[in-house]
């Protein structure tokens, strides 16, 4: 599955569920607020050891945050799990560029060129600082740590181009790591490589 789906899914789901607890206990509130006023009822209730409402109070909560976690645990596993057939690009990052290295040692700087249709797996390490590969297009993000290498992996579809940014304070050019990834045809792609 293309991992994109599963980010997506799982922040609408997350969102979609906190806005129905808020729509909900804001609800309640009000309702609480307006026929427990103090004018109506002057002495408050008291509502210790009700062992069903510790009960519902400790379990619902419990279920909507396991929930989530579900979720969001498919959804990472889909970002750690990567296909076969996978394109492999390594990727390095320094003060204030990305480095791309193709399997033919071809290297681009701050230009991404992978093929459309394909699963593409960069392997990320930085060469100083920490940075922080950031493809929002493909909801892929990884830290690059000097000798800590890492990596992530997209599913490519059409041409097109899309931006690739370092979200991680990395310096005073920090806001100028900017780099562009650009999917083509595989035909484009393979002649791309063999350029030199």
């Amino acid at each position: 599955m293309n991992p994109v789906v599963g980010v997506d899914q799982a922040f609408w789901y997350i969102l979609v569920v906190s806005a129905v607890l808020l729509t909900l206990i804001t609800v309640v509130m009000i309702y609480f607020v307006i026929r427990y006023r103090r004018s109506r009822h002057p002495l408050a209730a008291d509502i210790r050891d009700n062992w069903k409402l510790e009960l519902a109070w400790t379990i619902i909560p419990t279920l909507i945050a396991l929930s989530m976690f579900v979720v969001g645990w498919k959804s990472y596993t889909g970002l750690r799990s990567v296909p076969a057939g996978t394109v492999e690009v390594e990727v390095y990052a320094q003060m204030f560029s990305w480095i791309f290295v193709y399997d033919n040692d071809k290297e681009s700087e701050n230009l991404l060129v992978v093929p459309e249709n394909t699963p593409i797996k960069l392997n990320i390490e930085s060469i100083d600082v920490i940075h922080s590969f950031y493809l929002p297009a493909f909801r892929v993000k990884a830290d690059a740590v000097k000798n800590y290498p890492t990596y992530v992996w997209f599913q490519t579809q059409g041409p097109g181009e899309f931006d690739i940014l370092c979200a991680e304070y990395c310096g005073l050019d920090h806001s100028q790591m900017l780099g562009k990834l650009k999917v083509v045809p595989q035909a484009e792609y393979e002649a791309w490589l063999e350029e030199y």
